[in-house]
């Protein structure tokens, strides 16, 4: 599904105080992995280790610097912008731990306006969207705007949103961060049963225990290299 092979990024942090200049920061050092199809992977490490870095290049969000990344074999790091949004609207959905839900749209709306945007038929938008509300336990808050949905329920939403459109890729960056443990728990056991039934591939990033608990295939992140890769399941 996913291949990246002796991937470097680095960014520029504000300037040093002492001379003016800016530090280079290396958020990933040659890194290569590799990630199956339907798998359950949690990327974890500690703040700066590079998890996030790591999702934003194979969410096709950023480029890498050096090395090369590679979703279903085909090569992305000579896609122009236009070519990687295509790419992100049909093939990957994403999950964020602050939501990131339109305030103004229903539940509803947050969910089909992913579908409306690859000029799907309305017919198929409204079946699509309910069925995929009502496998995330909202069929019954719908209509409901983000304000008038707890935090839990606001990323079944966002779930649902990610999935909606059958990506082959779900990435989730810190997705219980903002979520009280019980509710965490959850949503981690949602996403699981989603894994397989919809045989989405599901990548996440963490630094919570719990979370990396839920991972199928545990990769352990440090100062921007892989330090560890354990399969649990």
């Amino acid at each position: 599904m996913v291949r990246l092979e002796q991937v470097s990024k680095d960014y520029k942090s504000s300037a040093n105080h002492s001379n003016g200049d800016a530090v280079v920061v290396h958020a990933l050092k040659k890194v290569s992995l590799e990630i199956h199809p339907g798998g359950f992977t949690s990327l974890a490490g500690p703040s700066g280790s590079g998890k996030t870095t790591m999702l934003n290049l194979i969410g096709c969000l950023d480029v890498p610097d050096q090395g090369k990344i590679f979703i279903e074999e085909e090569l992305i790091n000579n896609k122009n912008k236009n070519d990687l949004a295509l790419l992100r609207r049909h093939k990957i959905g994403f999950i964020f731990q602050s939501f990131n839900l339109i305030p103004v749209l229903s539940a509803y709306e947050n969910v089909s306006f992913a579908l409306s945007i690859m000029n799907m038929a309305e017919k198929e938008i409204k079946q699509k969207t309910e069925t995929i509300l009502e496998e995330v336990g909202l069929s019954d808050m719908m209509h409901r705007r983000p304000n008038q949905l707890s935090g839990g329920q606001q990323q079944r939403v966002a779930i649902a949103r990610a999935l909606v459109k059958q990506p082959l890729l779900i990435l989730a960056d810190e997705p219980t961060a903002n979520l009280d443990s019980k509710t965490g728990e959850g949503i981690l056991k949602l996403m699981e049963e989603l894994n397989e039934k919809h045989k989405s591939t599901f990548v996440f990033s963490t630094h919570d225990k719990m979370v990396m608990d839920f991972a199928h295939r545990l990769v352990l992140l440090h100062d921007g290299e892989i330090v560890g890769d354990e399969r649990r399941k």
